[in-house]
């Protein structure tokens, strides 16, 4: 069906990367962003090539690729020994394998360089301090053919959907900190990413060349602080992340006290349930389908999400069929993507065991190997 203008509520990943797909189809859209200034703040990700992909048709990858890093291999490294278990090769190996780089940068390089595609873009327009509850109509007084809710885990846009999903903590926490690239220690390597598997825990390196740090992301048990992603790490709250980490190398130990103003991240999940109301109202990104991060591709679902949207809106589908169609063929490829991340959670947090028999095998497989496992994932073509 033709659709003139789209109103997007939220102006995170999904909602700007939205509201460029919907221009990349000739289709307006105005986003509505409750912050009244887009604050750089967050952390580091990991752009796969199932995203980076998205972002070259969008245009905006040249940008990114200009300031990030495209690490050598992601290595799984024992948090206890720190020896190399295995690798997946990246760098020019994502090229040539899946057509597409594989990044690293912060959040709010990202989120710079989407802001800036817009405010070029004649098609979109962007309205900071301006809270959306339910009805997106009042917005501005005008009316819209379809509105998307891109606000996040706590969205407020799933109200307007009945039976929507609902969020539950995981009984997790991701504290996040960075450390100075002249301050790194030898052991932490430059060049790629690198996951330290330990008991019930593991931990996340890798350069933000963009910004001249490394990002370090530890996840543990812990106890929500409530409805927030950026959470002050209080004196109790540091000694319950170390006593987590209390049987790992000392080295790594080092650097979790030495953190300066970590944050914590409570994850949450949403469970099943409607992203789309059978009108002209749909989810995308954690507002639909929020994850755990074990297999780091939350931010690269809502990408694809905002991209296949446009694409389904813009088709020859009335609008009602596209939107269902958007959710069908989505939901499919989340339940893989969250197959993934629970598969990786417990290889990543075993013990015992367990643990000594993920080391033998994981050992005796050739890189290449570990890399064609991820072909569904990173090879993915949207349209």
């Amino acid at each position: 069906m033709t659709l003139e203008k789209v109103a997007i509520i939220g102006a995170g990943i999904a909602g700007l990367t939205a509201a460029l797909s919907f221009a990349r189809h000739g289709i307006a859209s105005d986003i509505f962003e409750e912050a009244s200034t887009l604050l750089e703040v967050g952390a580091g990700l990991q752009i796969s090539p199932n995203a980076s992909r998205i972002l070259s048709a969008l245009g905006v990858l040249p940008a990114l690729e200009a300031v990030w890093t495209e690490p050598d291999q992601i290595a799984l490294t024992s948090g206890t020994t720190l020896k190399l278990i295995a690798s997946v090769p990246s760098g020019h190996f994502a090229r040539e394998r899946w057509g597409a780089p594989y990044g690293v940068l912060h959040r709010a390089t990202l989120q710079k360089v989407l802001v800036a595609a817009v405010e070029q873009n004649p098609l979109c327009r962007l309205h900071l301090g301006s809270p959306v509850r339910g009805n997106a109509y009042a917005a501005s007084g005008l009316a819209y053919g379809l509105v998307v809710g891109a606000d996040g885990v706590w969205s407020n846009m799933r109200a307007c959907i009945a039976s929507a999903p609902t969020p539950h903590f995981s009984g997790n926490v991701a504290w996040r900190f960075t450390l100075p690239q002249s301050a790194a220690p030898s052991w932490l390597s430059p060049g790629q990413v690198t996951a330290f598997l330990g008991p019930s825990t593991h931990l996340v390196a890798y350069p933000l060349n963009d910004v001249g740090s490394i990002n370090v992301v530890a996840i543990a048990s812990g106890v929500s602080p409530g409805e927030t992603w950026d959470a002050k790490a209080s004196q109790v709250q540091r000694h319950a992340l170390l006593e987590r980490f209390h049987r790992w190398d000392r080295r790594i130990v080092s650097v979790l006290e030495g953190a300066e103003q970590p944050t914590f991240w409570p994850l949450y999940s949403l469970d099943s349930g409607r992203w789309q109301s059978g009108g002209n109202t749909v989810l995308i990104g954690d507002a639909a389908h929020a994850m755990m991060p074990f297999a780091a591709q939350g931010a690269a679902m809502a990408i694809e999400d905002a991209f296949v949207l446009a694409a389904k809106v813009a088709g020859p589908l009335p609008l009602a069929e596209a939107l269902s169609s958007f959710e069908t063929e989505r939901k499919v490829r989340i339940a893989r993507v969250r197959a993934r991340g629970a598969f990786n959670r417990f290889a990543y947090h075993a013990r015992g065991p367990v643990r000594l028999g993920r080391d033998l095998v994981l050992s005796m497989r050739p890189p290449q190997s570990l890399a064609a496992d991820l072909d569904w994932l990173y090879g993915y073509h949207p349209i």
